[in-house]
């Protein structure tokens, strides 16, 4: 054996250095033609050493997993060459011709960059995937990968690849901002990833801040004296809403490292270039506590619950115009804080002005410093009347957690003029009086008609059997109308049994929002919708607040009540699925199989409830 590899060795070694080739980066795909959801693989070559690699944006296709980085080294004649292939899993989403740009990396003192690639995707079978689907997820469940054994971290494993859930400060006030971000610690090679477990983020408003690139940034980062390999996996905005202690879920992830591995006496090759080992190791990050303190007594007025810090200001489109005419009123918030947990605003209008609801116009932003923007609330106004009048300042008060006191803000108030309309749609009795005493609107009243026939009693509507009858049916109709106002309020006196009958309703809605995402090809809305649908639909049927609901509770509470282990267990995965895929792409099951299944076990928890 040891003959065999020392004369392949020579073999090897005997190779001239004249075939030796320049500098090449080149970019392949497994395929250039994939269906929808169908992973194929880019992978981008260069032989030689090479840093500073930058990817092309792959727009148009979902990046499973990469980069993925492999090297090579080969000696002939003593002398020593290498290469090196960063890869990429992706996914077709939508069917069309595109193109991949060229990637860059600098090699041997300048930069290189590869050809671009066109990739055409096409409408898939949807059944053949699930298939194939199904028979991966059954090989990978029934007989693990000969190259990736699974393990559990070990104690030097866990010093070298770790998740941390750092927040930008743990003692808030309620309804102060917190920024939340997962950082990946690695000192080992990591081959692939996928998620195991995202935290449910109970007890917070949460807004996720989106990376405008699909690849994470890796950067280098000391910490306890130890140099790490460091990249922000997840980073969300949380505003906490209710005091005491909250709890921030782990987040548990499955990597694949790439660990070295001691080849044998007789392996040649494996003792000189090296062997290795792919083994899957499952992380997860330590839990996080929030402290949340009740806001301060001494609220002011004009206070809502809006807690950061902001500025106000109020603006009118015209300050004299005429009766019936319309009048728009802005209200504008600006600043960092709660922005979209605002409530409306409470302005006081003239009795004699005709006020719309509010529309609302938000441009608000995620950043890392917190939610940060603009809102402005806009009303319609419509004077009916002419004479001069006044809108009060608004009343406008915040908290800043900075100073830890309530700050109120002066707003601008407003003189209207409004002038006599057309005679046709504004009237008034006493034209040199203060009060008008007969008004006008929209042609309800009208003047005394002095002209036309005149007929007695009986002969017309007045005094006739119609008029009677009609007569009378007022008194039936309200004694029916109390009847059944008695029957209403008996009948929905039970808040919690209210809920209970209206949650089936409810959760149809969500599902009727799903079913117009499936059809419009929106996974992620999809998800997001069967998820709110189930979780909806379980707090208002089982009575537990949205906040405390969770995996745990959820069963016991179906337990409680003697439904089957089978259809609690089929719901829990459901619920696991759905929030797994609004952030990362699943493919073990059709999105239709789960909108068919999500319908089937409402209707089966409502027949046995």
């Amino acid at each position: 054996m040891k003959r065999k590899y020392f004369i392949l060795l020579l073999l090897l070694l005997s190779t001239s250095m004249l075939f030796a080739a320049d500098i090449h980066f080149t970019a392949s795909a497994s395929k250039t033609e994939v269906g929808t959801t169908e992973q194929f693989e880019v992978t981008f070559t260069v032989n030689n050493n090479g840093d500073r690699f930058t990817p092309p944006s792959f727009t148009g296709f979902l990046v499973v997993s990469g980069p993925n980085v492999s090297t090579s080294m080969e000696v002939i004649n003593g002398n020593s060459s290498s290469s090196m292939a960063i890869s990429y899993v992706l996914i077709g989403v939508k069917e069309g011709t595109y193109t991949i740009g060229p990637a860059t990396i600098f090699s041997g003192g300048k930069q290189l960059s590869t050809k671009p690639l066109k990739i055409k995707v096409v409408k898939g079978s949807s059944s053949q995937q699930n298939n194939n689907a199904a028979a991966a997820a059954a090989q990978s469940q029934s007989a693990p990968d000969s190259r990736v054994t699974m393990k559990r971290p070990g104690t030097d494993i866990a010093k070298s690849l770790f998740i941390r859930a750092e927040v930008d400060k743990s003692n808030v006030y309620l309804g102060e901002q917190i920024t939340l971000t997962y950082k990946l610690y690695t000192r080992v090679a990591i081959v692939g990833s996928e998620p195991d477990k995202l935290p449910d983020l109970n007890g917070f408003f949460s807004q996720e801040i989106k990376n405008p690139s699909q690849n994470p940034n890796w950067h280098v980062e000391t910490y306890k004296g130890v140099k790490f390999n460091v990249a922000e996996m997840k980073k969300n905005i949380l505003f906490p809403e209710h005091t005491g202690n909250i709890n921030i879920d782990p987040i548990s992830m499955l990597f694949v490292i790439r660990e070295a591995a001691k080849a044998s006496d007789d392996d040649m090759f494996g003792q000189m270039f090296g062997a290795y080992n792919d083994v899957k190791y499952k992380i997860k990050s330590e839990p996080t506590v929030i402290h949340v303190k009740p806001l301060p007594p001494g609220k002011p007025d004009g206070f809502a619950g809006a807690v950061g810090k902001f500025s106000i200001s109020t603006s009118l489109d015209k300050k004299e115009l005429k009766a019936n005419d319309p009048l728009n009123y802005s209200i504008k918030i600006s600043g960092t804080g709660n922005l979209k947990l605002l409530k409306p605003l409470s302005p006081v209008f003239p009795a004699d002005f005709e006020k719309y609801d509010p529309k609302t116009e938000d441009t608000i932003a995620e950043k890392e410093s917190g939610e940060t923007g603009t809102r402005i609330y806009n009303y319609l106004l419509i004077p009916r009347h002419e004479g001069n009048f006044s809108i009060d300042p608004v009343k406008f008060a915040y908290f800043n957690p900075a100073t830890g006191k309530y700050v109120s803000l002066p707003t601008q108030g407003f003189k209207i003029k409004v002038n006599k309309g057309t005679l046709e749609n504004n009237v008034t009795a006493f034209s040199g009086s203060d009060k008008q005493d007969v008004k006008l609107l929209n042609k309800d009243i009208r003047y005394i008609k002095t002209s036309g026939d005149i007929t007695k009693n009986g002969e017309g509507f007045y005094d006739s059997d119609l008029y009677y009858s009609l007569l009378a049916f007022g008194p039936l109709l309200f004694v029916g109308a109390l009847i059944y106002g008695k029957w209403y309020e008996r009948h929905n006196s039970d808040v919690v049994e209210v809920k209970k009958r209206k949650a089936g309703r409810i959760a149809a809605k969500h599902l009727a929002s799903a079913q117009a995402q499936l059809t419009a090809k929106n996974s992620k809305a999809f998800y997001e919708s069967v998820f709110r649908g189930l979780y909806g639909y379980l707090s208002d049927k089982l009575n537990i607040a949205a906040a405390d609901l969770n995996r745990e509770k959820i069963a016991s509470e179906l337990k409680a009540r003697s439904l089957d282990e089978g259809l609690i267990n089929e719901l829990l995965d459901t619920l696991d699925l759905c929030d797994m895929a609004r952030y990362a792409p699943v493919s073990s099951v059709s999105e239709q199989q789960v909108f068919d299944k999500a319908k089937s076990m409402i209707n089966d928890i409502e027949d046995k409830l």
